[in-house]
């Protein structure tokens, strides 16, 4: 189950200075595993990230999904918290996830 956490759009000037004239709106979502993997260790939250570009004839979306995070609801909603004041797009998410786990113990 996928749980709408925070959306944010990403800041006029920051799009002004990478020449972007169109907005982009971020999405965070909080995923509850409610299935067998979960049942057999795997982690019970993940994430999602989607990212929508409003450009002048079309729209157009990019979403990344990571499934099996963590046990810790809160260190979930840490990490959203997070990526939503960092502007954080579905295309950095991995990496950003992977220096994280360098520094601290996920489950």
């Amino acid at each position: 189950m996928k749980t709408f956490f925070s959306s944010t759009f990403i800041k006029k000037e920051e799009l002004e200075e990478a020449g972007i004239s169109y907005p982009i709106q971020l999405e965070y979502y909080k995923i509850i595993n409610e299935d067998e993997m979960v049942r057999q260790e795997k982690a019970k939250f993940g994430i999602s990230i989607v990212k929508t570009e409003y450009k002048e004839k079309s729209i157009e979306v990019e979403n990344k999904k990571i499934q099996y995070l963590s046990n810790d609801e809160k260190r979930i909603e840490e990490i959203l918290n997070l990526f939503k004041e960092n502007e954080v797009t579905p295309i950095e998410v991995e990496e950003i996830l992977n220096d994280f786990s360098r520094k601290i113990i996920w489950i």
